[in-house]
């Protein structure tokens, strides 16, 4: 997910070659309600949080370690 429009986020997505959707918290709603969201610049700070079926936080990664792949892999670790 991003603050990011939802057109750039499908352009972004289909450079990638993405076979799902990624969101858009254009609104800064989400980014506002997981305390993520740096109000002066209207930007979300990178984080990952891996979230269970049951809508459980239990893990999360932010700066640096939220955009690599292998911390990605391994917060994945952290579910059931």
């Amino acid at each position: 997910m991003s603050v990011d429009a939802g057109p750039s986020q499908k352009k972004f997505g289909e450079e990638l070659g993405v076979k799902y959707p990624l969101l858009s918290d254009f609104h800064r709603k989400v980014s506002r309600l997981y305390g993520v969201l740096n109000e002066e610049r209207g930007v979300a700070r990178r984080t990952t949080f891996v979230i269970d079926k049951a809508g459980v936080i239990r893990h999360i990664d932010s700066g640096r370690d939220a955009v690599e792949i292998a911390s990605v892999k391994n917060a994945c670790a952290h579910l059931p």
